[in-house]
């Protein structure tokens, strides 16, 4: 318990960092350097910066959330198809529906970068 805390301050403590760096290199940078796309809209390095850091969490946390998912499924089809082995079609799709948790993810990270 005491290591996931800490894992998780280290986290919180280099996504700050992060986002401190990227407001400094922001405020620093001329009118010139920034970038205007065909739209007319200029593309701050806070809010790319911000952007950047919501997708990698957002493929983070499901890819997370879908290993511990299929981990779990695994094992328990494993257990069930040791005592029965004709349980092993009806286990694989609950493995396969874990793993779209990830798909998931990856698509809102997707639709983030994008807009």
């Amino acid at each position: 318990m005491n290591k996931k805390i800490w894992a998780i301050f280290a986290f919180m403590m280099v996504l700050g960092a992060s986002c401190l760096f990227a407001q400094e290199a922001a405020s620093s940078a001329s009118e010139e350097e920034q970038t205007v796309e065909a739209a007319g809209t200029t593309d701050s390095g806070l809010g790319s910066a911000v952007k950047y850091i919501a997708a990698a969490l957002a493929v983070g946390i499901a890819c997370i959330g879908g290993g511990s998912a299929v981990g779990k499924i695994g094992a328990a089809a494993m257990g069930a198809m040791s005592e029965n082995a004709e349980l092993s079609g009806k286990a694989i799709p609950f493995v396969g529906l874990a793993e779209g948790i990830c798909l998931w993810g990856f698509l809102v990270a997707l639709f983030i970068i994008i807009m």
